[in-house]
């Protein structure tokens, strides 16, 4: 692609800042507590913009651009059930506990509420979560680069091979969040993640409004597009009449509770964004803010993913300028390429053979992680296209320094300070923080490489999320709200749960995938219709197995003192007082409207 010295400016000066700001920060980093936990000194506003942002990584819009286009306007349900009520949840019932108890993190809540046993198995899987979600932000980062040519000249110049584009990427995108990461720490990723939320949002609006009037507006896109594809609710008394493959039951409990609660009320990446807030009130207004800009995210980065498989087969020329490395613009193999798409949809190409990739029927696999990169390229001029891709990369970078930060913390406190190497003097700590970075990124970069076999890396983090958030949730659900819940039954339960859902995952598959890394590498004993609905119900299976369990042996184990739970269980902890406050502002109140705005986009859209 031939990007001008105005698209190249836009982008430098993203950079420039992004680094600026990490350099501005580091002389404030004195502490290890500035450095993990931004000196608990950040406003609800600036917090709550980081929340949204430290999920709006490359995850967010790429993959819900790609399920967008793969699933239809379902996918608007990852925000509506997926995230409104668990973000309002989080608000009003469990920022209290995660502020009031004055954890530094998520695990170190765990050991507060049960045991050490509980927190460290949770610190051990929740950072291998956190880096396999900033591999599929580096992933999706080089995949741009290297399918919207970028560096291709530069390459042809130094005479270096074009398959190397893809690996000089993941170094770049590693290299620039570690710098500013190393020197400030949480701080300067949420003031970061702010910014990036700004960009995106400038970026996306006049891509959907042009690709909207360029198809004829709303009307246009249902007559391009099945019912199906623009009904939130069409179909689910079935699973096999929807594009998702799931029923309402696998929805709603699936992602609308296991999945969504169990991200938002349990995943540290979005919960140290809140407790770095100024005070507990700030901390509760935090998601609540966030939940705010969050229900309309669909129209931002789901309609484009719609837009691209709508757009009419003719208009394809734009496909010409993303053909993969290894195929010439008039060889066979790109007019195979050209013809194996679907709208803007690509196939699905190796990056390092160059070949088109077939699923388990020999058909092409279409790629649908470039709807949005190539929507940007279809519908956007000069200047324009160079903001567009800068707010595609601001979704990168946010999603792996949300990640990386969360690593650090979480290594740093709950794994080496707990058992390596206690009760050195705070510098050390800070020290280790910044070490643990550059670590976090290495195993990043290899992680990277694992996401090549999917097709939306949307699939790949809700499977993720299936083994490691839905039966974490089980466990805290029972923890803050059933007093007699006991150390040695949920670290059980969340140890069954976690082996349940790997276990299913390997006794099923979803239609038309291979075996391996998708499911099924024990042996499958059922099909599912598609790889989200695989996820779903491992997350209703996870969090069951968990619960039950939990339920079980606490029965059977003695609990703790209620005097020794205050502060860590609803029932025994003093209510948050809301009634100094303007009725505007009490976040029961804010809870109550964001509900009731999200009941009638689900009535609009159903």
């Amino acid at each position: 692609m031939n990007l001008t010295y105005i698209d190249w400016l836009i982008m430098l000066l993203y950079f420039v800042f992004v680094l600026g700001i990490g350099f501005a920060l580091k002389r404030f980093m004195k502490t290890s507590k500035d450095f993990f936990l931004a000196g608990r000194a950040l406003p609800a506003w600036i917090c709550g913009l980081a929340f949204i942002s430290a999920n709006l990584g490359a995850q967010e819009v790429i993959g819900m651009g790609a399920s967008g286009a793969k699933y239809g306007i379902v996918t608007s349900q990852f925000y509506w059930i997926g995230a409104i009520p668990a973000m309002a949840f989080v608000g009003v019932f469990m920022m209290p506990f995660y502020y009031g108890s004055k954890a530094r993190s998520v695990p170190e809540f765990l050991r507060l509420r049960f045991d050490e046993k509980t927190r460290a198995w949770n610190a051990c899987t929740f950072a291998v979560m956190t880096v396999f979600s900033s591999g599929i932000s580096m992933y999706a980062m080089a995949r741009l680069i290297q399918t919207l040519h970028i560096f291709d000249g530069l390459f042809r110049d130094l005479g270096l091979p074009l398959d190397w584009i893809f690996h000089f990427a993941i170094i770049l995108s590693a290299v620039i969040v570690l710098c500013y990461i190393f020197l400030g720490g949480l701080t300067s990723a949420i003031y970061n993640e702010v910014l990036q939320f700004f960009l995106i949002v400038a970026g996306f609006v006049p891509l959907v409004w042009v690709g909207l009037k360029n198809i004829g507006g709303w009307h246009g896109l249902r007559a391009a597009l099945p019912r199906s594809y623009l009904h939130s609710w069409h179909g689910m008394s079935n699973p096999h009449t929807n594009p998702l493959g799931v029923d309402w039951f696998g929805l709603v409990a699936g992602l609308g509770f296991v999945l969504s609660f169990g991200y938002w009320c349990t995943d540290f990446l979005v919960i140290q964004t809140a407790m770095a807030a100024n005070s507990e009130e700030s901390a509760r207004r935090v998601p609540l803010i966030a939940a705010i800009p969050k229900m309309f995210f669909p129209f931002l980065v789901i309609l484009p993913g719609l837009i691209a498989i709508a757009t009419p087969v003719v208009t394809r020329n734009v496909m010409h300028q993303v053909a993969p490395v290894g195929l010439s613009a008039s060889s066979a193999g790109n007019a195979e390429y050209l013809n194996a798409g679907k709208g803007l949809i690509p196939p699905k190409v190796d990056p390092v053979t160059g070949k088109i990739m077939l699923d388990s029927h020999g058909q092409p696999v279409l790629d649908y992680d470039l709807a949005i990169p190539n929507m940007l390229l279809h519908y956007f001029p000069t200047g324009i296209l160079g903001l567009g891709l800068t707010a595609l990369l601001a979704s990168f970078m946010s999603g792996m320094a949300g990640n990386v930060t969360a690593f650090n913390t979480v290594w740093t406190y709950d794994l080496y300070q707990s058992y390596l190497h206690k009760g050195d003097r705070d510098e050390h700590y800070l020290k280790v923080g910044r070490w643990t970075t550059v670590v976090g990124i290495l195993i990043s970069m290899g992680t990277a490489y694992v996401v090549l076999g999917f097709n939306n890396i949307m699939d790949t983090l809700q499977l993720v999320f299936s083994i490691v958030n839905a039966p974490l949730f089980a466990t805290f659900l029972l923890g803050m709200f059933w007093k007699r819940t006991t150390g040695n039954a949920a670290f059980t339960g969340l140890v069954s749960g976690t082996l349940a859902a790997v276990l299913h995952h390997g006794l099923t598959l979803p239609a038309n995938d291979h075996v391996g890394i998708h499911g099924g590498w024990i042996h499958v004993v059922h099909y599912y219709p598609s790889a989200m609905a695989l996820n779903f119900w491992q997350a209703i299976f996870a969090f069951s197995v968990n619960f039950a369990l939990t339920v079980l042996i606490s029965l059977f184990t003695k609990p703790r003192p209620e005097g020794e739970l205050v502060g860590l269980v609803y029932s025994l902890t003093p209510k948050p007082v809301e009634h100094h406050m303007a009725w505007y502002a009490r976040p029961s109140v804010i809870a109550i409207i964001l509900l009731t705005m999200l009941v009638g986009l689900n009535f609009i859209f159903r």
